[in-house]
């Protein structure tokens, strides 16, 4: 049983709490907006007011939030996560931010006598409720060591990458190749479609052929009912590729798909789909293709 605070408890934070408290270990949770956490208190999380407490509260620390801007706001100032940190603790990021803001932010945690860990994920909210969320690790090993049994309670799998934000430019490297897929499977469909299959019968097919990687068989069912709430919602991922392309610009990867995927984000922002699950695109390019039914809500 460890103390851990925890910051950030929106859909994917707060499913992770859930199984950190059925794992019996001793949260203390922080999140903009109390009501959202209620659920986690009657479950026994503990309420931290700030950041600040939720740090103080726990010999490690988690963060889930949303970009770079919002790591920066739940660090610094006189309530942030760094104000808590003191010598010997460790303060683990989930989030999928910049390289550089990872490693600004390393600086100032080892500054505190205390270590750091970027931990950002693989998976979605149904991964993580399955028990199958995996972990990409960046920073010392014998400090991943240390964490990767709390990790374990949250995902099975944990792989250490390297050094400090190395971890986030994996993810940044993974979470490319979704949008991607998305956009290719959408192809898919519509060009099925038009040439005169159902498209129920498209979407059968091509979930059981072998273009069917784990994320199209989760997502794939979404270009014939959308859900409720967006599992990962347009802005978050087109915020994902804009990092990735700017990775390439430094590194000179040229990303030719990353590039157009974006441009059919930005597409989808402009039909008034911001909010919607990512998997919209295929909305965005079914309206381009002349088809007006598109997905049932």
């Amino acid at each position: 049983m460890a103390n851990l605070g925890f910051v950030g408890l929106g859909a994917m934070g707060s499913r992770m709490v859930k199984r950190l408290l059925d794992a019996g270990h001793n949260v203390t949770g922080y999140n903009r907006t109390k009501s959202k956490a209620q659920w986690l208190l009657d479950l026994g999380m503990k309420w931290a007011d700030t950041p600040r407490a939720a740090a103080q509260a726990g010999d490690l620390v988690f963060s889930m939030v949303t970009n770079s801007e919002a790591l920066r706001a739940i660090t610094e100032g006189p309530d942030g996560i760094l104000a808590g940190i003191s010598t010997g603790k460790i303060y683990v990021d989930m989030s999928t931010v910049s390289p550089a803001a990872i490693r600004a932010t390393v600086k100032r945690v080892e500054a505190k006598g205390a270590d750091m860990l970027d931990a950002p994920v693989s998976g979605s909210q149904i991964t993580l409720e399955e028990g199958k969320l995996s972990f990409m690790v960046g920073g010392k090993r014998e400090v991943f060591d240390r964490v990767l049994p709390i990790l374990q309670a949250i995902g099975p799998k944990a792989t250490h990458v390297g050094a400090n934000g190395l971890a986030v430019s994996m993810k940044i490297a993974t979470n490319l190749s979704l949008a991607v897929q998305m956009l290719a499977f959408s192809e898919g469909v519509l060009l099925a479609e038009k040439s005169g299959i159902a498209r129920e019968t498209a979407v059968e097919v091509l979930l059981n052929s072998v273009i069917a990687s784990p994320m199209v068989k989760y997502r794939g069912p979404f270009v014939l009912k959308m859900p409720g709430e967006a599992w990962f919602d347009v802005n978050m991922m087109q915020k994902d590729l804009l990092l990735a392309l700017e990775m390439g610009r430094h590194l000179d990867v040229p990303l030719p798909t990353t590039a157009i995927t974006n441009q059919m984000l930005t597409a989808a922002r402009g039909m008034g789909f911001a909010d919607k699950d990512f998997a919209v695109i295929f909305e965005a390019l079914a309206r381009m293709a002349g088809i007006k039914n598109g997905v049932k809500e």
